[in-house]
């Protein structure tokens, strides 16, 4: 009897464990959610380039200032996420008409919003305080980056006018010119050259997403591109931006001849993919502008990622 008595408890006991770890495991799935740690992830990839670039062209080393570099890191990340819940506590009256975006916390109603929203504010506050004591200009930055998302966009722009995205882009821009300002305030003009890049960047990357998901922006209001216009002039406004990045990687030049070569390359490969959306023989079907709308979107991803990781190894290796 003991016996039985003793197991029947250790299983209560494994049971409880295990609730509880479910417990945390959706507490962390449902905070990664509200942070958006997808796009907190991509904007650290390039506010640390800003950071490593400020520091190799103001010829600083990384490890005698990496107490400045965790707290720009951090301090932008926190603001980033911070932003993230924010926008989150603002949408979720709209979250629920979108596939992406129905299962989010503010939706479902697994968190309370007002908990959202200190959240938000709490973490944009400690980021910018950090980012204040790294540099009072990327702190300056920071708090413009998270006034251009939250206010610009989320409040204004996003549900009145078919330019919000290019508005957005402006917060999503900004990383790694507050990366670069958290080591030299001044401001090298490669930075703005980062700046350039990342702006110039988002309208085709976000074009193409909003056409994966035009049905879910119609039913929930928002005047994205191609529910205003239509798909044929979204991928002209595509190629239009896509065309306007090829002289950016000549700002760049500094950084070194590869880059300027590396990203052009990417830059006539994304054009020439952009042009493959349109054709004088035939109308796309909808299923084929998806398709290409998918392949431009997974295109711009992989344009971000090797631009930015690029830049970083190419000035690792002239370091030696």
């Amino acid at each position: 009897m003991e016996s039985k008595a003793a197991a029947h408890t250790s299983f209560e006991n494994q049971e409880g464990l295990k609730t509880e770890k479910e417990t945390g495991n959706t507490l962390l799935k449902d905070f990664l959610v509200l942070i958006k740690v997808g796009i907190v992830n991509s904007n650290v990839i390039t506010a640390f380039t800003g950071i490593w670039l400020g520091l190799y062209f103001t010829d600083q080393h990384f490890f005698a200032n990496l107490d400045i570099v965790l707290l720009g890191v951090i301090g932008i990340a926190l603001i980033i996420g911070g932003s993230g819940c924010l926008n989150n506590y603002i949408d979720r009256d709209i979250d629920h008409f979108m596939e992406r975006t129905k299962k989010r916390p503010t939706v479902t109603g697994k968190v309370n919003p007002l908990k959202v929203l200190y959240m938000g504010l709490s973490m944009v506050i400690i980021g910018s305080l950090m980012l204040l004591v790294a540099s009072p200009a990327a702190a300056l930055l920071g708090l413009f980056g998270v006034f251009a998302y939250v206010v610009m966009y989320t409040m204004w722009t996003k549900r009145r006018i078919v330019s919000n995205t290019v508005v957005g882009s402006i917060s999503g821009a900004m990383p790694p010119l507050i990366g670069w300002a958290v080591v030299d305030p001044a401001l090298h003009p490669v930075a703005w050259g980062l700046f350039l890049l990342m702006f110039v960047w988002q309208p085709p990357h976000f074009y193409a997403l909003a056409m994966k998901r035009t049905e879910e922006y119609r039913a929930a209001g928002i005047p994205m591109l191609p529910v205003v216009k239509g798909f044929h002039s979204t991928k002209v406004h595509i190629l239009i931006w896509v065309a306007l990045l090829l002289p950016i990687p000549f700002l760049l030049a500094p950084v070194g001849m590869s880059i300027v070569v590396l990203i052009t390359l990417l830059n006539i490969g994304w054009l020439l993919l952009s042009f493959k959306g349109f054709s004088f023989k035939k109308k796309f079907t909808k299923e084929e502008d998806l398709k290409w709308a998918n392949k431009m979107f997974i295109y711009s991803l992989n344009y971000m990622t090797i631009s930015f990781v690029s830049m970083v190894i190419v000035s690792l290796i002239n370091l030696f």
